[in-house]
């Protein structure tokens, strides 16, 4: 057992203390009737407020439960501030308006600042103009055995813990409670998630749910998490995309699926991944992807405007406008207007020289494919502000992507960039069980030259193209970084409850384990 400090050790005799007056510290429920913000907005003063004799016209009598965040004792009467789901309310607790004795015989010396308490009383106006509760009832419903974290000195070096990422990230159910914007910031996430899902059923599209264990990854350029069956010894992988299952309910005559979930790919950590992220997924039948060009559009601004009431947010000082119509521009002349060269058509040797004269770092394992990913990401996305589409993408790159119907060596695909990042990827997609096979074959030949990253031979999918799909438009929707641009957070462990970590150390001792100490390592843009 750990070693408790001297605030813990204080804590855990007050609830020893308490026991021993046969008060439960850890009771089974509370009748709830009213939170923070509730009672604030109903507050009246003309019909709530006591008069010069203590009675009002109508009485506004609450039960209220919350943490205790502030508590300032004056001698028979103190103020303590409780925080509940809804915001912060300021309670008067005085010695002869709640159950006798328990004022001074729990109350003054025994509950400390993040105690969980439940409160019945009456509503009223201080003198100093705060909404306030006045307590009649005060029961502690949980004592907190770990003090909250408060501003400190280290070394000389004044920090405070609930600012720090390294103990926000690991102990976020504090970041929670301490940090009322983070909360605000999840809330927003939930809210963004309902708006999507709202979009695709107004639309028509079915919800659906596609295995998480598969025995051959694919629908995407990454590498998987490995894990084994023991009843039927076999491997198994984490899905790294949904698009191949979703895909073969097309073939099965759904017209518009989608689906909402994790993937998993075994990558590098940065502040734009992490490998365990949330996608969303749709398909539509008879439909292209200058078709699904226009449902993003909408949709991305029904979200921003579901959010926030308008189509705009600010993110690290940039004002970012979903508002209809979007940039669009092809893949290879984006990177002609940036760096000057014309890469349409160059053989792979030729694209890694002009990689190299670029100073990129190139090697053999690279395809003419990742050549020009790597120029792209480096000279042209980050300066993608405002949400752009960047369309025909090269064969190489898409191997799940029908082939331009117009320019040779291309395929029908676009990603939306918007902030410097990819959100979304799209694909006309392709259902030529011929050329499809063509391609995984492809995709064996780069794995074999040392591409990890490359798609395998889904023979079961091949046999599914093989029975007739017809053209289908598909959709990647990032879910973590569409959140970060509708709240502006500069970190994707900022909007994910629950981000992978190192494995903790001991208390007490030093650790890093923020985005700046963990370099990603390259994804392709196949990644959304």
């Amino acid at each position: 057992m750990r070693e408790f400090t001297e605030q813990e050790q204080q804590r855990r005799e007050g609830r020893a203390a308490i026991e021993a007056q046969d008060i439960n510290p850890y009771p089974y429920s509370w009748d709830v009737t009213d939170y923070a913000q509730s009672v604030l907005d109903r507050f009246d003063d003309a019909i709530h407020q006591p008069d010069e004799s203590g009675v009002s016209k109508e009485p506004f009598t609450v039960s209220i439960a919350g943490r205790i965040m502030k508590k300032r004792v004056m001698g028979k009467a103190s103020f303590i501030d409780i925080l509940d789901s809804s915001g912060t309310i300021q309670v008067y607790v005085a010695r002869d308006s709640i159950q006798e004795g328990y004022y001074n015989g729990v109350f003054k010396k025994l509950l400390d600042i993040g105690d969980i308490v439940g409160i019945e009383g009456y509503v009223f106006r201080t003198k100093t103009e705060h909404v306030s509760v006045h307590a009649t009832r005060l029961v502690l419903l949980a004592k907190a055995l770990r003090p909250i974290p408060i501003v400190k000195e280290k070394e000389g070096v004044v920090y405070n813990e609930v600012t720090d990422k390294e103990f926000r990230y690991r102990q976020r159910y504090v970041d929670l409670f301490v940090n009322p914007e983070v909360r605000k910031t999840f809330v927003l996430r939930a809210k963004l998630v309902s708006a999507l899902r709202s979009f695709l059923d107004e639309k028509g599209y079915l919800e659906v749910e596609t295995p998480v264990l598969q025995p051959i990854y694919g629908g995407a350029s990454a590498r998987p998490f490995t894990t084994h069956h023991n009843a039927l010894d076999m491997e198994l992988y984490l899905r790294i995309a949904d698009e191949l299952y979703l895909k073969r309910l097309i073939v099965g005559g759904f017209e518009g699926v989608y689906e909402i979930s994790k993937d998993f790919r075994n990558e590098g950590l940065s502040r734009f991944h992490n490998p365990e992220f949330t996608m969303m997924e749709l398909y539509v039948a008879y439909k292209d992807y200058d078709w699904m060009m226009d449902l993003v559009e909408e949709m991305v601004e029904v979200v921003a405007m579901s959010l926030h009431g308008e189509a705009k947010v600010n993110v690290g000082g940039n004002e970012i406008s979903f508002k209809r119509p979007w940039k669009r521009i092809p893949l290879l002349d984006a990177i002609k207007e940036k760096t000057g060269y014309d890469l349409f058509g160059k053989s792979r040797d030729e694209l890694a020289e002009i990689g190299k004269a670029l100073k990129l770092e190139i090697d053999s394992t690279m395809g003419s494919g990742k050549i020009i990913d790597e120029i792209f990401g480096e000279f042209v996305e980050p300066n993608l502000i405002q949400p752009t589409f960047i369309t025909d993408y090269p064969v190489e790159l898409s191997p799940l992507a029908k082939r331009h119907r117009d320019k040779e060596g291309l395929v029908e695909r676009f990603e939306v960039i918007c902030n410097g990042k990819e959100i979304c990827n799209a694909f006309s997609e392709l259902n030529d069980p011929e050329d499809q096979r063509a391609r995984f074959e492809d995709q064996v030949r780069l794995k074999d030259k040392g591409d990890d990253e490359a798609m395998a031979i889904d023979e079961d999918y091949l046999r599914a193209l093989e029975y007739g799909m017809p053209p289908t438009a598909g959709l990647g929707v990032g879910i973590d970084r569409l959140t970060m641009l509708m709240t502006g957070q500069d970190s994707i462990r900022d909007v994910i409850l629950f981000p992978l970590l190192r494995p903790e150390v001991a208390e007490g001792t030093e650790d890093s384990d923020t985005e700046d100490s963990s370099e990603a390592e390259p994804v392709t843009s196949q990644e959304a």
